[in-house]
């Protein structure tokens, strides 16, 4: 039987989260105070000996016009996947809530290899079906990621397993009088101003500067702001880490168009994987980068700059849809990859003097 996590139950919701190797930051209430526009709900499941053994958080928006909203469980489920029946009690739960909030369709993207045919079997078997999508950044989170096993690993031994440029690169960074600080408040304008550079650059829109600071904020100890200078003081890169559980995430990278032979990227990369080894956690997640690996793909660099940490490549299941409206289904998400892409060229079009 599955229960709706209460005030009185958070706590111990967030204790399994974090304890569970399926946690994940997106999974937090900590993260719904990030997404102030959706409504966040929990929903757990007991074993026998009454502690929580699987949980699903979910979040729901409205869809403006429609009276309809959309259901959102990202990194769901945190359970053991295997767990046929924990996983159906809590189905039977995010369907309850999907019932009372009116929505077309209940979207997870779990934690989960694509090698694992079992649970994709088992989400088939539910009424799941696979999002098509290319092998790029079309999905709300990425398919294809790079993770470092960091567990019980010092420094060195993280360290020698990176390709040798690479840890030439730190190194030369450091030569150079590039220096990484932990910055607060003080530096969102700065990161902001160089994620903008970046999103002009690469050709992604980016977020504004009250994104970034409300971050750091509402996630607090578990958040990072990462940002490099060169000898002179002045800002040259900047990256957001998240902590949360066995876990550190990359979650934005930004640079200036200047200065990038004194690789100050490499050198942040190395702070935030510390971070990971002081912390004693199991994983550093880079996360994402392109499926699509041939070398003549715009987005072959990031894939290569990441891989040379030594991480392993890794392909999740993807998004996977439970559909309850299904003309409502096709015309929001048609309508929002049109909506994407217009935005994305009237952002780059409006920023690109910049």
């Amino acid at each position: 039987m599955y229960e709706l996590i209460t005030e009185a139950t958070l706590p111990e919701y967030e204790a399994f989260v974090q304890s569970h190797p399926k946690g994940n930051f997106a999974q937090s209430s900590l993260w719904a105070k990030q997404k102030p526009m959706w409504q966040w709900d929990a929903i757990a499941v007991r074993g026998a000996d009454g502690a929580i053994c699987g949980t699903m958080a979910l979040m729901t928006r409205k869809v403006p016009g429609i009276g309809k909203t959309l259901m959102y469980g990202c990194r769901a489920p945190v359970c053991d996947v295997h767990d046929r029946e924990t996983f159906a009690q809590l189905l039977e739960g995010a369907k309850a809530l999907a019932k009372q909030r009116k929505s077309y369709v209940i979207k997870i993207d779990p934690d989960v290899p694509s090698s694992d045919t079992e649970f994709a079997a088992m989400l088939h078997d539910a009424g799941f079906r696979s999002k098509e999508g290319g092998k790029n950044f079309e999905a709300v989170n990425p398919r294809y990621v790079f993770r470092l096993n960091v567990e019980g690993k010092t420094e060195e031994e993280v360290l020698a397993g990176f390709h040798q440029k690479w840890r030439y690169n730190i190194r030369l960074a450091e030569r150079k009088g590039v220096t990484v600080r932990v910055c607060g408040q003080e530096m969102i304008g700065a990161f902001s101003d160089l994620m903008l550079t970046t999103g002009v650059r690469d050709g992604f829109v980016t977020r504004k500067p009250e994104y970034f600071s409300a971050m750091l904020e509402n996630l607090g100890e578990h958040c990072r702001l990462y940002m490099a200078f060169d000898p002179e003081g002045t800002p040259i890169a900047g990256t957001l880490a998240i902590a949360y559980g066995d876990k550190v995430w990359y979650l934005y990278g930004a640079s200036s168009n200047e200065h990038r032979n004194l690789m100050p990227n490499y050198l942040l990369q190395w702070r935030m994987i510390q971070w990971a080894i002081e912390r004693g956690c199991r994983v550093y997640d880079f996360r994402g980068v392109s499926g699509d690996v041939s070398e003549d793909n715009p987005l072959y660099g990031l894939f290569r700059f990441k891989q040379g940490f030594g991480g392993d490549f890794t392909e999740f299941v993807g998004e996977m849809d439970l559909v309850l409206d299904p003309a409502v289904y096709w015309c929001v998400e048609h309508g929002t990859s049109v909506f994407k892409e217009l935005r994305r060229r009237l952002y780059l079009l409006k920023n690109r003097g910049k």
